[in-house]
């Protein structure tokens, strides 16, 4: 089964905020350790960004630049989107198609929202997906803490098999074993 590495939207105006999300550092380190090896097994490297216009998230303005801290290659892919979907209006199958992968490892921002959405449309694409489980995050909300919120997500996506594909989690640490 061939494979894909997708960081989805750990840029600048998103991560570098205060309050940072839920260990942004520490989720920044680990993706940094996951497309690292990804990249010495030859496993494609996704990033993507999502881009609103007249804000933070400005197509090419500082905010929308990926995250200061993030390791990134000359040879990783970038795909660019306007909504919590990867896949939505994206040239991301296209990308995956092309490169016959047929399973993606999923880390990065927010894990209720554009994670959540993009894992279970990768599904719906037909892709077996694993979850970083420790190297997505998102902020605190009012009822529920963004460490809470990763749990949640790491829980529950799993359980979703009328997919016809597997939606698996595994840490940044048994990734890096694989």
């Amino acid at each position: 089964m061939k494979d894909a590495v997708v960081v989805i939207d750990v840029q600048r105006g998103l991560f570098e905020t205060e309050p940072p999300p839920f260990e942004a550092d520490v989720v920044v380190a680990r993706i940094n350790a996951v497309t690292g090896h990804a990249r010495s097994k030859g496993i494609p490297v996704i990033f993507v960004q999502h881009e609103r216009e007249r804000s933070v998230l400005a197509h090419a303005g500082e905010g929308w630049e990926l995250h200061s801290g993030l390791e990134v290659s000359d040879g990783d892919i970038r795909v660019r989107k306007t909504t919590p979907d990867s896949f939505l209006r994206t040239d991301l199958e296209e990308v995956l198609k092309g490169g016959e992968i047929e399973r993606l490892h999923v880390c990065g921002y927010a894990s209720e929202f554009c994670v959540d959405t993009t894992v279970r449309s990768a599904a719906a694409h037909g892709y077996a997906v694993n979850i970083i489980s420790d190297s997505h995050t998102t902020h605190d909300k009012e009822h529920l803490s963004g460490g809470s919120i990763r749990e949640h997500h790491n829980r529950t996506l799993p359980d979703i098999t009328s997919f016809g594909v597997t939606i698996t989690t595994m840490t940044s640490g048994e990734f890096l074993r694989s």
